[in-house]
């Protein structure tokens, strides 16, 4: 049987494994948070307390997806347990990481060939934690993401209750994915291994997040939300690193390789089938 042991088990993750119990998979996700692990459970996931001991689910794992957030010190799961992950032997292992490991190319496209020069805190123990599963000699593919949203995660709320703002950045642009491709392309990858791999998880359509904002606006019927110029908005430090960058991201290298056809090619479509749903 085949078996995802889900290190880090998170947003994306369980999208995954959505897909994957349908077809007859264990999926065994580890959390920080007792209480979760009853909202694990009632997604079909077997969970697993972290900090513990991660031996049985280790010897059960056919496949490894890896997606929690690294430190200064890199991958958590790594430094912990790295001597004991190392030494299985799984069929397929994934790292969850960030475009943010290119750091800024002021609007320009990268792609997967692109130096990583991160500029941010976040980026630099990316690369780092890349790195270090890139170490362990185990069959490691890396997925570089976008800006994720999905149910739950989209621009609607804010809209509807008057919140939310159009921060203008002159030049400013982010790419983005909706959480089921972020699924469909790391299971391409798994019906199609390629150790050493690394794959940018972006939609077709790089845009300013103002764009974004209005066109949800646009679908509610809503007025668009008002401008506010980027050096005069308020916004939480960690908000406003996000805007330090700028970049368009290719993504040729998932539908080449992978033969991945995007769900949600853009924003809009991805919009709109969250407010359908």
């Amino acid at each position: 049987m085949k078996t995802l042991l889900s290190l880090g088990h998170g947003y994306s993750a369980q999208a995954l494994a959505d897909r994957l119990i349908p077809l007859g998979w264990q999926v065994i996700g580890t959390t920080r948070n007792p209480a979760k692990a009853d909202l694990l459970r009632a997604g079909g996931v077997e969970p697993v307390l972290w900090p513990g001991d991660l031996g049985p689910a280790l010897a059960r794992a056919t496949h490894i997806l890896a997606s929690a957030a690294p430190d200064a010190a890199g991958d958590p799961f790594l430094a912990v347990a790295g001597a004991q992950i190392a030494a299985r032997a799984p069929e397929w292992v994934g790292y969850l990481s960030t475009t943010g490991v290119y750091g800024d190319h002021q609007g320009a496209w990268v792609d997967e060939t692109t130096p990583l020069t991160p500029s941010s805190p976040r980026g630099v123990h990316r690369v780092l934690a890349e790195g270090q599963w890139q170490a362990t000699g185990l069959p490691v593919h890396i997925f570089r993401l976008a800006g994720i949203y999905g149910p739950g995660r989209g621009p609607f709320e804010k809209v509807r209750d008057g919140s939310a703002r159009r921060i203008i950045k002159q030049g400013q642009v982010f790419s983005r994915t909706h959480v089921e491709d972020i699924a469909q392309v790391v299971m391409a990858s798994i019906a199609r291994p390629n150790p050493g791999a690394a794959y940018n998880v972006c939609d077709d359509d790089p845009a300013p997040p103002e764009d974004v904002l209005s066109y949800a606006a646009h679908l509610l019927g809503l007025p668009e939300p008002p401008a506010v110029a980027f050096d005069e908005a308020e916004m939480s430090p960690m908000a406003r690193s996000f805007y330090s960058e700028s970049k368009r991201v290719r993504n040729d290298r998932i539908k080449d390789d992978l033969g991945v056809r995007l769900r949600y090619p853009t924003y809009r479509e991805g919009l709109e089938a969250l407010l359908n749903g």
